[in-house]
Order: C-alpha cells, then sequence, then structure tokens
C-alpha cells in the first residue's frame, strides 16, 4: 500500500519501524553497533553517515509524515538547521530570512555567517513583499518560520515559495510550532523542511534531536556536509524518538485542540493584555493560517494587563510547569526574553516585538478546565 494512502495515525505507528524477523517483538529493536561489516554489502553503515537501522529507518517516518522523499535525523535541531544551511550556502552567497525567527536561529545567523563571508538579510516583515524586496543577485536560500516562534505570525508558505522557484532559489522552512500533524510545507512548495524533534516529534519532554526533510537530490548536499560535521545522534534515542511519534498525531491534536479553547478563554480575561495565536479571529492572518494549516498548532503566547509582573506569576503557577522547552505532554511557560530569545539584544527584541513581559505558552493534554483554575490562581496571587 502506498504511504500517501495511509492514514495520520497509521504512519506515526507504523511507517519507518524495523521488523524484528528474529524474535517477532512488537517493536523495533534497537542496533547499538558503531560498527558493522563492510566487506560484500551494499551499504556501509556507520554512524556518522546517518545510517544505522535505527536513524535509516526513522527517517523514512519522517519523510512519510512530511510528505517527502526521504529525510535526516540530527543531535538537536540547530545541528539540523546548521547543517541545512550549510549545504546550500558557501562564502560569498546570501540568504533572505524572515524577521521572526527562533532566537537560536538568529543568533546562529548573526554570529557565524559573517565569520563564513555569508551575507545574509532580515526581512522587515513578512509579507511576500518583504522577501521580495530582501532579495539579491547572490541569494541562495530564503528561509521562513510560520508559526513563528514566539509571535505566531503567519507567513504565505505558498507564495514565498513561488517566488524563490521565479528566481531559482532553493527555500527552507522551520516547522516546529506546527508540526506534520498541521502542516506539511511540501505540499505548497518548499524545498527544506526542518524540526526540532526535541519538541512535538519527542513530546515527552525527555529527548533533544532534530530533523530536516525534502527531496533526495537536496538532501544529498546536506548529508554531504553533514557526514564531515558529525551531528548524528545515538540509536538508542532514535529509538527513543521512533517510539514517541507513534503517539504524536493523537497528542498534537489534543494539544490543538486544548490551545484554542485556551486562547479563546485567555482573550475574554480581564487580566490579559493581548494574546498571540492563529487560531484567533483577532489573529491578523488568521484566514492565512485556515488555508495552509490543518490545525492551528498547541503553541501561544500572550501578555498581562500592566502591573501584573510576568515573573512573578509564573511562580505562581502550581499545575503549568515554568520550563525551558515546549511541545510536551504537559503545560509549560515561559519568558522568550530571557530564554529563547536571551541571545538576541535587548534592541533586536524590542524591533521583532518580543516584550520583557511576553509568555509563551506551550499548551499539553491536560483537562482546560484545570489549566484556567491554575491560571487564574496564580493572578490572584498578584
Amino acid at each position: 500500500m502506498s504511504k500517501k494512502k495511509l492514514g495520520l495515525n497509521t504512519i506515526c505507528a507504523h511507517v519507518g519501524e524495523i521488523k524484528d524477523e528474529q524474535f517477532k517483538g512488537a517493536v523495533s529493536p534497537i542496533y547499538l553497533a558503531s560498527s558493522y561489516e563492510f566487506l560484500d554489502v551494499d551499504v556501509k553503515r556507520y554512524p556518522r553517515y546517518f545510517n544505522t537501522p535505527n536513524q535509516e529507518y526513522l527517517a523514512k517516518k519522517v519523510a512519510a509524515l512530511e510528505h517527502t522523499e526521504t529525510a535526516m535525523i540530527f543531535g538537536s535541531g540547530m545541528a539540523a538547521i546548521s547543517h541545512m544551511f550549510l549545504a546550500f550556502l558557501k562564502a560569498g552567497d546570501h540568504i533572505v530570512v524572515q524577521n521572526t525567527l527562533y532566537g537560536g536561529t538568529s543568533n546562529f545567523i548573526q554570529e557565524e555567517f559573517p565569520k563564513l563571508n555569508i551575507d545574509f538579510t532580515f526581512t522587515d516583515g513578512y509579507d511576500v513583499k518583504d522577501f521580495e524586496n530582501a532579495i539579491k543577485p547572490n541569494t541562495k536560500l530564503i528561509h521562513i518560520e510560520t508559526p513563528s516562534n514566539p509571535l505566531l505570525t503567519i507567513t504565505n508558505i505558498e507564495a514565498v515559495a513561488k517566488l524563490a522557484r521565479s528566481k531559482n532559489i532553493v527555500t527552507s522552512i522551520d516547522n516546529t510550532f506546527a508540526s506534520p500533524i498541521n502542516q506539511n510545507p511540501a505540499d505548497f512548495g518548499i524545498d527544506l523542511i526542518m524540526h526540532s524533534a526535541t519538541k512535538y516529534f519527542g513530546g515527552h519532554s525527555d529527548i533533544c534531536a532534530g530533523a530536516v526533510a525534502g527531496s533526495k537530490e537536496h538532501m544529498e548536499k546536506i548529508w554531504n556536509v553533514s557526514k564531515n560535521l558529525g551531528g548524528s545522534l545515538s540509536d538508542l534515542t532514535v529509538w527513543m524518538l521512533e517510539r514517541s511519534m507513534k503517539t504524536m498525531g493523537l497528542r498534537v491534536k489534543k494539544q490543538t485542540k486544548n490551545a484554542r479553547k485556551m486562547a479563546k478563554w485567555l482573550e475574554a480575561q480581564k487580566f490579559i493584555k493581548k494574546v498571540y495565536y492563529p487560531g484567533l479571529k483577532s489573529h491578523p492572518q488568521y484566514e492565512l493560517a485556515k488555508k495552509q494549516m490543518k490545525g492551528f498548532g498547541a503553541m501561544l503566547s500572550f501578555e498581562l494587563v500592566d502591573g501584573l509582573d510576568s515573573v512573578k506569576f509564573q511562580k505562581a503557577l502550581k499545575l503549568i510547569k515554568a520550563s525551558m522547552s515546549l511541545a510536551g505532554l504537559e503545560s509549560t511557560v515561559l519568558n522568550p526574553a530571557k530564554t529563547s530569545h536571551a541571545l538576541l539584544s535587548q534592541e533586536k527584541r524590542d524591533i521583532i516585538g518580543i516584550s520583557d513581559g511576553l509568555i509563551r505558552f506551550s499548551v499539553g493534554i491536560e483537562a482546560p478546565s484545570d489549566l484556567k483554575a491554575d491560571i487564574e490562581q496564580a493572578v490572584n496571587q498578584l
């Protein structure tokens, strides 16, 4: 049966599993070897080549979920995106980058690209015209992130892909916030899709990993760079990731449903100044999000009204955890200015609208009534 005909949860549960031919176990066996036979074999397996059995088979699951030909697994999201950038950019090249990005990505570009003589331009906004205006004769790559971290801005995926194709420019996207459950950028023409697999792929706050998916031609270029840089993942962690991804469809759909309920509820509260969530009709790109997303995601951000301290609020929460990462089964909050975007200067944060009081909310699978009660009791303590 064709993978495209399989249901979402069937892909999560079965594509990319390794059949245990010896003992007939129900789950994939783990192959922990770091050394494999090289005589009389077609594939020269080596962990740094990203082709050990567990790596190879998990990549099939990622590719099936993202509707691409193939994929690769990395040691972290930053390993994935940095390898991707370095595969398509060299000295003298130029990249156009969306102005609202994960802080680690922005910092990597600003810190490392000047050392390599790679030119870059952050767009003024996130309309397709902003990307077109930033293109130069030596532009080789356009990178977007939608929904963006942490302001949940929405970029027109199809329009950016069409613009890039017209100028023979490769496109890439950070699809972490949406996950392949809610958005498939390849269907809109994007060439390369990367994820911090630490987030929704793992989903239990116990794995650090990254992934990139794309065509065989594009992924070959990434592999040629990656085998030299050595950013592969241990097979034990790969096995844990494959196990976790079996429930990704169930988890993310529940989290997405909860997030929409929480966003609507928060927007109606007097102690909230603003809520950022693409599933709200008040969001400026609500209609665009409806067009290119299957669900609006489980991430949102909000600001408390003036006078309410965001740090004290987070400390007063009892059920929702103040925690560094996102996308686990449990609901978490953080201040982007103090964590994910702390590497950016105050001036840069001000430009892109990340205030010191902004709170990013990763909604979990808990009962919304319990999350609401926890937020109310925390506000009442302020």
